[in-house]
């Protein structure tokens, strides 16, 4: 289970159990039919401290001579906030206080069972090579014919490890998980997973497969640092209006979307792309992330960079031609608003935590759900985007040696039938 606590205000989340959870039992190509163990490395989820200092408080690891050349430096000239910089400040202004209080109640629950503290080793990331390589695979999945594409390739406990993964669909059918290779590299595929790695000029793959109850999507926005950056695409508006979202949904579908903390991102989706959707507002939510200690990440009121990100969450009304008429029962359930996801963040870029868990009760009780933009794969969803398999490449993983005599949870006459819509026992690294 992700969900460590539930409260009014929103949840508690522990995203590294969450991930461990499904990779207790991990199968390999025939002939090796034995079980193998893996969990998320510790070190991805090592956030020991805040990014940012209090203001008033030195930076660690600044000596003396560093803060005397700060010195020197010519001061900024104050300058009036531009419309965007004011809009940003007035919204802040007005949802910090519910943050800072919500985060704080859901946090005491951390500090008293000690969740989050154990943390990894605070080593420097390693740089996974091959997390560029699956963008120009994409690029080159343009070339391949229509007849190919449209396939369906479907993983079974007897199919060989090496795949042909790029431009179709592939779903893993096993109730484990599963390690397949492509173009020489090795990635985790978890029970029940379903996805497609293309990028959005083949999107329309899925068109057909499934129709579905939740769609989450996290739209790579344009930002300054993104415009520094040359490994990291970006979509105009325009684009991400053109993705089949009405085609891909449901009536009722719950449709949430991840926005960065710009006003104007956030006016687009709630007054352009929503609405070019036939999806109607409903809620707001926050993602609020902390240090194992339970501290904001950044402080709250940073200038820079917030500790948050939101969340906006909305119903496919579609037409009534659409829906034939029929009653839609999740469009009258009502979603709250304003509530508060806390978890310690992945340190990896945009590797965001579940949202499976804290949507239940919003849909039917067996949810089809999709994850546009996608990269990393849940137990249960279809994901798709052109990095949907960068963070299941096997160097974020780490292989557990089982304990000498342990049964395999293959030979458990106990196992039963993956269902991701039951809780599953937390993982415990031994």
């Amino acid at each position: 289970m992700s969900v460590v606590r539930s409260d009014p205000v929103g949840w508690l989340v522990d995203h590294q159990s969450y991930i461990n959870q499904w990779y207790r039992c991990c199968h390999h190509s025939p002939p090796d039919a034995r079980c193998h163990r893996y969990v998320f490395r510790a070190e991805y989820f090592d956030v020991e401290k805040p990014h940012i200092a209090e203001p008033g408080t030195p930076s660690q690891g600044s000596t003396a001579s560093d803060r005397g050349l700060k010195g020197r430096k010519r001061k900024r000239k104050e300058r009036e906030l531009n419309q965007g910089e004011v809009e940003a400040l007035e919204y802040h202004e007005k949802v910090s206080l519910a943050i800072q209080d919500g985060a704080r109640k859901l946090v005491e629950h951390m500090e008293a069972q000690g969740t989050g503290r154990e943390g990894g080793s605070g080593q420097e990331l390693a740089v996974v090579l091959a997390d560029s390589m699956l963008i120009e695979l994409c690029s080159m999945a343009k070339h391949l014919s229509e007849e190919t594409q449209q396939q369906v390739q479907v993983i079974t406990d007897e199919s060989e490890a090496v795949l042909e993964l790029l431009g179709r669909l592939t779903e893993n059918s096993t109730d484990r998980a599963r390690l397949v290779r492509l173009m020489g590299h090795h990635y985790l595929l978890p029970p029940r997973c379903s996805f497609l790695l293309s990028d959005i000029s083949r999107v329309q793959l899925l068109l057909g497969y499934k129709k579905y109850d939740v769609i989450t999507l996290d739209p790579p926005w344009e930002n300054k640092s993104v415009k520094r950056s040359k490994g990291y695409s970006h979509l105009f508006p325009w684009q991400i209006r053109q993705l089949p979202v009405p085609l891909l949904s449901s009536p009722g579908c719950l449709v949430v979307c991840w926005v960065t903390n710009r006003q104007k991102h956030l006016h687009f989706v709630k007054e352009e792309l929503y609405p070019s959707w036939s999806v109607h507002v409903v809620a707001e939510w926050h993602w609020v992330k902390v240090t194992r200690h339970g501290d904001f990440v950044v402080p709250l009121d940073s200038i820079h960079k917030k500790p948050y990100e939101i969340l906006v969450l909305g119903r496919y009304m579609g037409s009534s031609a659409q829906q034939g008429g029929e009653d839609v029962i999740t469009g009258n359930v009502t979603v709250p608003d304003r509530k508060l996801i806390v978890s310690v963040p992945c340190r990896l870029h945009s590797h965001k935590p579940p949202l499976g868990e804290v949507l239940k009760g919003l849909t039917g009780p067996h949810p089809e759900c999709l994850e546009l933009f996608a990269r990393n794969l849940q137990p249960g969803w279809t994901s798709w985007g052109n990095e949907v398999l960068r963070f299941q490449h096997l160097s974020y993983f780490q292989q557990l040696c089982p304990e000498q005599g342990e049964q395999s949870c293959c030979d458990s006459q106990t196992h039963q039938p993956f269902d991701p819509s039951l809780p599953q026992q937390p993982f415990v690294e031994q």
